[in-house]
Protein backbone atom coordinates (compact mmCIF):
# COMPACT_ATOMS: atom_id res chain seq x y z
CA UNK A 1 0.00 0.00 0.00
CA UNK A 2 0.93 3.43 -0.77
CA UNK A 3 2.23 6.10 1.58
CA UNK A 4 -0.13 8.41 0.09
CA UNK A 5 -2.97 5.55 0.56
CA UNK A 6 -2.02 5.05 4.36
CA UNK A 7 -2.23 9.06 4.82
CA UNK A 8 -5.62 9.41 3.10
CA UNK A 9 -6.78 6.75 5.27
CA UNK A 10 -5.04 8.14 8.57
CA UNK A 11 -7.06 11.26 7.57
CA UNK A 12 -10.25 9.87 7.21
CA UNK A 13 -9.93 7.98 10.76
CA UNK A 14 -9.24 11.22 12.46
CA UNK A 15 -11.94 12.81 11.05
CA UNK A 16 -14.54 9.86 12.31
CA UNK A 17 -12.72 9.73 15.43
CA UNK A 18 -13.32 13.50 15.99
CA UNK A 19 -17.06 13.81 14.89
CA UNK A 20 -17.44 10.40 17.62
CA UNK A 21 -15.68 12.17 20.51
CA UNK A 22 -17.87 15.67 19.97
CA UNK A 23 -21.27 13.42 19.75
CA UNK A 24 -20.41 12.17 23.34
CA UNK A 25 -20.18 15.46 24.33
CA UNK A 26 -23.97 15.87 26.29
CA UNK A 27 -24.32 20.26 26.42
CA UNK A 28 -26.84 21.87 28.00
CA UNK A 29 -28.92 25.05 26.45
CA UNK A 30 -27.29 24.21 22.79
CA UNK A 31 -23.61 24.62 24.09
CA UNK A 32 -20.84 22.44 22.15
CA UNK A 33 -19.08 21.89 25.42
CA UNK A 34 -21.30 20.59 28.10
CA UNK A 35 -20.29 19.86 31.64
CA UNK A 36 -19.83 16.70 33.56
CA UNK A 37 -22.48 14.88 35.53
CA UNK A 38 -22.10 14.79 39.02
CA UNK A 39 -23.74 11.31 39.39
CA UNK A 40 -22.95 7.82 37.80
CA UNK A 41 -25.13 6.48 35.30
CA UNK A 42 -24.67 3.63 32.65
CA UNK A 43 -24.20 3.65 29.04
CA UNK A 44 -27.46 2.12 26.99
CA UNK A 45 -28.15 1.63 23.37
CA UNK A 46 -26.68 4.03 21.15
CA UNK A 47 -24.50 5.44 23.65
CA UNK A 48 -22.92 2.59 24.60
CA UNK A 49 -22.12 1.68 20.83
CA UNK A 50 -20.57 5.29 20.28
CA UNK A 51 -18.77 4.82 22.99
CA UNK A 52 -17.26 1.14 22.00
CA UNK A 53 -17.02 2.91 18.43
CA UNK A 54 -14.94 5.76 19.84
CA UNK A 55 -12.67 3.13 21.31
CA UNK A 56 -12.00 0.98 17.85
CA UNK A 57 -11.54 4.01 16.10
CA UNK A 58 -9.11 5.52 18.39
CA UNK A 59 -7.00 1.80 18.48
CA UNK A 60 -7.16 2.26 14.94
CA UNK A 61 -5.86 5.51 13.95
CA UNK A 62 -3.29 4.62 16.38
CA UNK A 63 -2.43 1.61 14.71
CA UNK A 64 -2.40 3.80 11.17
CA UNK A 65 -0.08 6.45 12.31
CA UNK A 66 1.99 3.58 13.54
CA UNK A 67 2.04 2.29 10.10
CA UNK A 68 2.47 5.58 8.15
CA UNK A 69 5.57 6.99 10.72
CA UNK A 70 6.96 3.56 10.10
CA UNK A 71 6.22 3.62 6.18
CA UNK A 72 7.73 7.58 6.30
CA UNK A 73 10.82 6.15 7.92
CA UNK A 74 11.16 3.35 5.16
CA UNK A 75 11.43 5.52 2.06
Amino acid sequence: MSVAAIQWIEIVVAVLLTTAVLMQVRGSAGTLFGQAESTFRSRRGVERALFRGTIVLAALFVIVASISISGLVNN
